[in-house]
C-alpha cells in the first residue's frame, strides 16, 4: 500500500483499476473488511477502487486529540484531494457509513452516490453487548473486548469467516482496539442523525442490509427501516446469503449490485488532474 500524510499523520491507501471513482470506506475493528471486494470482476473491471486504511488502523498512522465523526469525513475528503479525485462513489459499512453521510452532507460536491451497508445508527441502540466490549476494554483486555464487540453484531461464528477470508485479521484488531473503542465509537455515539439531517442528504443512496442479520440483531433491520424513511433518494437492497459480514459472505452478490447502482446513476467523475 501507498502513503500519503494527513491530519498529522500517515495513512496507508490502495487503489487499482480505472474509470470511475469508487472509494471503500472500512468499518471499525478491521482495517481490511474491503479487501477482497478490491478484486470482484464486477467492480474491477469497470472503478477505479480506493480503499484505505482509516487514522490509527492497520498500517495508518493514529491521530491525536479528540475524533469526531466529521473530522473522519475530512481525511476521507482528504484522500481524495490527493488523488485528484473531483467525485466519487461511496461505499460505507457500519461506522464508517455513517462517516460517508457525514462527508454527503458537509461536501456533497464530491459525493456521487453513497451505498450504505447496514449503517451504524445508534438512535437504535446496539444492544448489552456494546457495554460488555467497553468494560473489557477499559480493563484492558483488547482480544476480548474485540471479541465480545463481533459476535455482538456478526454471531457467534464470525471467526469462522474472517479466517477462512481474511486470516490474521482478528487477531491484528486487538492491536486497534485503542482506535475503535477509545475514538471511533465515542465519535458515533455522539453523531447527530435525524430526518432533519437525512433532508441534507441529497445524493442517490443504495441501503444494504444482509438477508441473515436479523439472526443475530433486530436492531439492523430498524436501522434499516428508519434510513429508508428519512432518506429521500434511498433505494433498498437485501443482501442474499449475509448478515453483518456481508461482504466477506457474498461479495460477487454485493460487487454486482454495487455496479448495477453506480451504473444507472453514473455521471461527471473526478481525474487525477482535477482539483477540489
Amino acid at each position: 500500500m501507498r502513503r500519503i500524510r494527513i491530519d498529522g499523520g500517515e495513512i496507508a491507501y490502495e487503489e487499482r483499476g480505472a474509470g470511475p471513482p469508487v472509494v471503500l470506506l472500512h468499518a471499525g475493528v478491521c482495517a481490511d473488511w474491503f479487501a477482497g471486494l478490491m478484486a470482484e470482476p464486477a467492480l474491477a473491471g469497470a472503478y477505479r477502487l480506493i480503499r484505505c486504511h482509516r487514522p490509527g488502523y492497520g498500517g495508518s498512522d493514529p491521530v491525536e486529540g479528540a475524533v469526531t465523526v466529521a473530522r473522519m469525513a475530512e481525511h476521507c475528503r482528504a484522500l481524495l484531494r490527493h488523488l485528484g479525485v473531483e467525485r466519487a462513489h461511496l461505499v460505507g459499512h457500519s461506522s464508517s457509513a455513517v462517516i460517508a453521510l457525514q462527508l454527503a452532507i458537509d461536501h456533497p460536491e464530491v459525493v456521487h452516490s453513497l451505498a450504505l451497508l447496514e449503517t451504524a445508527l445508534l438512535a437504535v441502540p446496539s444492544g448489552s453487548f456494546a457495554g460488555d466490549a467497553l468494560r473489557s476494554f477499559a480493563a484492558g483486555n483488547r482480544p476480548e473486548a474485540v471479541d465480545i464487540w463481533m459476535r455482538g453484531v456478526c454471531g457467534p461464528r464470525y471467526r469462522e469467516v474472517f479466517d477462512a477470508v481474511l486470516p490474521g485479521a482478528i487477531d491484528r484488531a486487538a492491536a486497534d482496539a485503542g482506535t475503535f473503542f477509545g475514538q471511533e465509537l465515542p465519535a458515533v455515539r455522539a453523531w447527530s442523525f435525524g430526518p432533519a439531517e437525512a433532508g441534507a442528504v441529497t445524493r442517490p443512496v443504495l441501503l444494504v442490509l444482509g438477508e441473515r442479520s436479523a439472526d443475530v440483531s433486530a436492531a439492523f433491520a430498524e436501522r434499516h427501516a428508519l434510513l429508508r424513511s428519512w432518506l429521500p433518494r434511498a433505494e433498498p437492497f437485501v443482501l442474499p446469503g449475509a448478515n453483518h459480514l456481508m461482504h466477506l459472505q457474498n461479495p460477487a452478490g454485493l460487487a454486482v449490485r454495487l455496479a448495477a447502482f453506480f451504473a444507472r446513476e453514473a455521471g461527471p467523475a473526478g481525474n487525477r488532474s482535477a482539483t477540489l
